[in-house]
């Protein structure tokens, strides 16, 4: 079965979440999971579970969230080797699903190139699926995917001054 490119991006909420339920789908037919999150160092609700599913892998390639300032060179040094490390996953086949959640983000900060990623998406193993995750996707990798969700936001609580709730945005 060949494995496609798929790209979740947007102003939205909802692009990491529709990347999990994804790979909960992939689990419930017998396949493995690589769920690789760069930018992303904090925890999370949905990590706890994402533990405790044997066929899931789950990698955290950042030190916190940077989005407010600039990244710094630790940043940066995380994210590179996150997408070397996920460059060998992809290649291996040794997973079905790799999730790169983030990726469109650690992209348009400048973290990684886009040649770089092209680079691991084309020489991945035929059979694996791919998911991009994040605000920003370039064109170029648009043009690369052959399935691409906008999430938009309508209307958001957040500016009405909510925090982030455990449980539901945590």
């Amino acid at each position: 079965m060949k494995g496609y490119l798929h790209i979740y991006t947007g102003n939205g909420k909802g692009k990491t979440t529709a990347a999990l339920g994804l790979s909960l789908r992939a689990v419930g037919a017998g396949k493995n999971v690589f769920f690789g999150q760069f930018i992303k160092g904090m925890h999370y609700s949905e990590l706890t579970v994402l533990k405790q599913i044997d066929q899931i892998t789950l990698k955290q390639y950042g030190r916190g969230c940077f989005i407010t300032s600039a990244p710094t060179t630790e940043d940066i040094l995380a994210a590179r080797a996150g997408l070397s490390e996920m460059k060998d996953i992809l290649k291996s086949g040794d997973f079905d699903l790799v999730v790169m959640d983030e990726a469109n983000i650690a992209l348009h900060y400048g973290l990684f190139t886009f040649e770089e990623i092209k680079e691991a998406l084309k020489n991945r193993a035929d059979h694996v699926e791919v998911v991009l995750t994040g605000r920003y996707a370039p064109q170029e990798l648009i043009d690369m995917a052959d399935l691409v969700t906008e999430m938009k936001e309508i209307s958001h609580y957040y500016n009405k001054g909510i925090e982030a709730r455990l449980g539901i945005e945590k």
